[in-house]
């Protein structure tokens, strides 16, 4: 391996599926998984191309109840490729990873060109060795197209080889096993037919929402002047054969170049013949294959990222898979951020919060996609409101799980695994993604300086997700406090109290804070938006001032739940009973879906203190320490520095990390409160994929959160960069492990803005093509102001001198406490 490869060697089926999701090749508007050509779906072998915001939806029996799901589909395979020896025995003895007469396997992933190169050797009973070589790309300047180069070479006979390329429509969603006994049959009308030898199409539609689906497939060979292709069509699949005659050592190249095209892509008519017109006219592989690496060293400029060592090497592959699942062309589309990206089937391919992880990242180098992404959003505002006014509340309600058209898609029954029984699923109850979506607002045009849509689309949505915030909070006269009932939390491990006859829980605290945050930003900006834009949005909406009073009442008075001096995860949670976390981990080693564990013990979670993965020290993941500091103190308490690392320690000792996101905001967090600890946790967060450390799920799809989560990190976490007040603010806490990397981002118009931390030294490059200075405040320093075309070196304080002190708990020197920044975020 090379800082920009990733090989693997030999055949393990066991690795097979983890291999795919890693090996997978997209450009923002679709992907493939890195499955064998050879290969069709059997077990081992899944391939599968998903297309961004290509849903459908089907109904199952499951457990006496119908059950309707909106799936990503997997569309027709355009993958398929065999060969044989002609005269191989017994007959139909295709060649491929599972054949006896392999001897050598590698694959290479190369991110700097974003292709995927296979080379697999043969030799039959006879001594005949056959090596075939392929590179596949999924290409990058031209968002519809793919190719899939195959070079055989006899090494030591001659003869015939027959191959077999395919566009196969007879595929179903079936790569996730917990979802089989679920319907999976997405694609209908499927039909095939040629525009003569060298090319074949195929063309089919979902079943409900009725997207039409239109391939084309080129196929050439070179090397062969007496190459024959024949055509046939079966069933659901269009079939080009071809004979390749053979000579020692000549290598004999076929060339599939495809095209894919859905009715919701712009600018066409018809997909089917957008998709055959377009590999007509698409040039051989050696110029895609120039265009393609082309499109990647632009990515590469624009997201510069230098790590030293085995860090880099996974931060690099991390960058590849967001940029393969959001790049620039996303901005193009109406799609959300996809869990599991378009690695796979998990999640459905549904959106859930995963941007509040992705964005930060995108705002600072892909701005334009960030842009798109929250306008997906956006488009499903009313959609929003309807669910809300449903729930009798008013404002706006987003559903914890979003596809199509942004209704609720979270399931109502899931299935355990380790029990086989299919349980109520409330995660519906999530409602702090409207929290979430409302940051990712903040965050994006704090970051890029775009007025126009803080001031349109982003006023709109903080608007109506704090009206639905001021809405759900009821106030409690006995307590004098405003309290969110029957809630979850990022937990998701506690769905309900012990025993309790209805789901959710009371004043989840992470949900009420970053809920009295946004009342309190859309307060801000509405102060802050121009007169005639206030007016405008105010009678559009109906807002009156006494509206506005109830936000600042809300804003200043939910309750947030304190037990033995700490924050409470919930009202009650310090009452649930402490689990043996050293029994349970002696009894079944890795306990990280711990809730799987007790309900197939005939237990329950819900009565425990124990945690999936972080959720009060979200909190501490979003804001920086003086921004939560204010946040709290608005709420009438007072969090210094030792209630905050109390908080932490309590909840690090209770949570199994059931999460890949776990990890990363533990690592984030313990950065400023215990750094001795944090590089465990942010080791953990870098290798969840690579490692595939939840026990199978990477092969279901990559973890797209944790990736973009990681990059931002190193982005954000350690450089305690925040873009706020027209500023970038800067509170280094560099690890040991991680003291010493550099990267780009761009910031408000300016590109290229370097940014290069050293032991002791951060030091700010930015790029001389801009006109208006970038404003730089350091932590306990003076702001200073850096021109185009000026560096500016900032010393670090010595982190080392008081980290025995941080880790004992107590608070770090400097009159602003751990961020050594001062001001309230909220503005009174």
């Amino acid at each position: 391996m090379t800082a920009w490869t990733w090989e693997y060697e030999g055949y393990q089926p066991a690795q097979e599926s983890l291999r795919e999701s890693l090996c997978a090749l997209g450009n923002g508007y679709f992907a493939t998984r890195g499955a064998a050509p050879e290969c069709s779906a059997d077990g081992v072998h899944y391939p599968g191309t998903y297309v961004a915001g290509c849903y459908n939806r089907l109904t199952s029996d499951v457990a006496g109840r119908t059950v309707e799901n909106e799936d990503m589909v997997n569309l027709p395979n355009w993958l398929p490729l065999r060969y044989r020896v002609d005269d191989s025995e017994p007959p139909g003895g295709w060649l491929g990873p599972d054949s006896d007469e392999l001897t050598d396997l590698r694959q290479t992933l190369d991110l700097r060109a974003g292709t995927l190169e296979r080379l697999i050797r043969y030799e039959d009973d006879d001594g005949r060795r056959l090596a075939v070589r392929q590179t596949r790309v999924v290409h990058m300047a031209s968002p519809h197209l793919a190719a899939l180069r195959t070079e055989f070479t006899a090494e030591n006979w001659a003869g015939t080889l027959d191959v077999e390329a395919e566009l196969d429509g007879d595929v179903t969603n079936a790569g996730v096993a917990r979802y089989r006994q679920l319907a999976s049959r997405h694609l209908t009308h499927v039909h095939t037919g040629d525009s003569g030898a060298d090319t074949v199409w195929l063309r089919c539609r979902t079943s409900t929402s009725d997207i039409r689906v239109g391939m084309a497939a080129r196929t050439t060979v070179t090397g062969a002047e007496d190459a024959r292709i024949t055509v046939h069509h079966a069933g659901r699949r269009a079939t080009q054969r071809l004979r390749l005659p053979l000579r020692p050592g000549s290598p004999v190249v076929v060339d599939k170049t495809v095209a894919l095209h859905t009715s919701r892509d712009a600018a066409i008519s018809d997909p089917l013949h957008a998709a055959v017109d377009r590999v007509r006219r698409a040039p051989r592989f050696d110029a895609l294959l120039l265009s393609h690496r082309a499109a990647w060293r632009q990515l590469w400029r624009r997201a510069a990222l230098e790590v030293p060592d085995q860090a880099g090497r996974i931060l690099r592959l991390h960058l590849f898979h967001v940029l393969q699942t959001l790049s620039p062309h996303t901005a193009d589309l109406d799609a959300g951020v996809p869990a599991r990206g378009l690695h796979g089937e998990a999640y459905r391919g549904h959106v859930f919060w995963d941007e509040l992880f992705v964005l930060p990242y995108l705002n600072l180098h892909f701005p334009e996609v960030s842009r798109a992404l929250l306008t997906y959003r956006h488009r499903r505002l009313e959609r929003a409101r309807f669910t809300a006014r449903d729930a009798g509340c008013t404002g706006a309600m987003y559903p914890w799980q979003s596809g199509s058209d942004g209704r609720e898609e979270t399931q109502r029954l899931h299935l355990n695994p380790r029990s086989g029984r299919w349980l109520p699923d409330h995660s519906h109850l999530q409602h702090h993604v409207g929290s979430a979506i409302a940051y990712n607002v903040w965050q994006y045009c704090e970051a890029s300086g775009d007025t126009e849509f803080l001031h349109t689309k982003g006023a709109e949505m903080l608007l109506q997700i704090a009206r639905f915030w001021a809405c759900r909070a009821a106030w409690d006269p006995g307590m004098g406090r405003y309290r969110v009932r029957g809630v979850l939390g990022p937990d998701e491990y506690h769905d309900a109290y012990p025993d309790a006859d209805r789901p959710g829980l009371d004043d989840n605290a992470y949900t009420n804070v970053t809920a009295a945050w946004v009342l309190a930003r859309t307060l801000e900006l509405l102060r802050d938006l121009p007169e005639p834009r206030r007016r405008e949005l105010a009678e559009r909406t109906e807002l009156d001032h006494t509206e506005l009073e109830l936000w600042e009442d809300v804003s200043r008075r939910l309750h947030v739940p304190f037990h033995a001096g700490v924050i409470s995860q919930f009202e009650g949670f310090g009452d649930l009973a402490e689990l043996d976390w050293e029994g349970w981990r002696r009894r079944y080693g890795d306990i990280r879906r711990l809730d799987r564990i007790l309900e197939a013990e005939g237990d329950s979670v819900n009565r425990y203190q124990a945690s999936k993965q972080a959720d009060v020290l979200m909190l501490g993941y979003l804001f920086s320490p003086a921004e939560l500091r204010a946040l709290l103190r608005r709420l009438g308490h007072d969090l210094d520095d030792g209630t905050w690392h109390r908080t932490v320690d309590y909840y690090l000792r209770r949570t199994s990390h059931g999460s890949t996101l776990s990890g990363l905001v533990h690592g984030w967090v313990l950065a400023r409160v215990r750094r001795s600890e944090a590089w465990r946790f942010c080791q953990e967060a870098l290798e969840g994929d690579i490692a595939d450390i939840q026990g199978g799920t990477t092969g279901e799809g990559i973890h797209l959160g944790a990736m973009a989560g990681t990059l931002d990190l190193v982005q954000r976490g350690l450089t305690g960069l925040e873009t706020r007040g027209g500023a970038l603010r800067l509170d280094p806490v560099p690890l040991p492990e991680l003291s010493e990397y550099d990267f780009t981002l761009r910031y408000r118009g300016h590109w290229g803005v370097r940014l290069r931390m050293t032991p002791g030294h951060l030091r700010i490059a930015v790029p001389g093509s801009g006109s208006e200075p970038i404003a730089v405040e350091p932590a306990g320093g003076v702001p200073v102001a850096v021109e185009p075309g000026e560096v500016c070196e900032l010393r670090l304080p010595d982190h080392d001198a008081g980290s025995a002190e941080q880790d004992a708990g107590a608070g770090p020197a400097g009159k602003d406490g751990p961020a050594g920044r001062g001001g309230d975020p909220t503005r009174g």
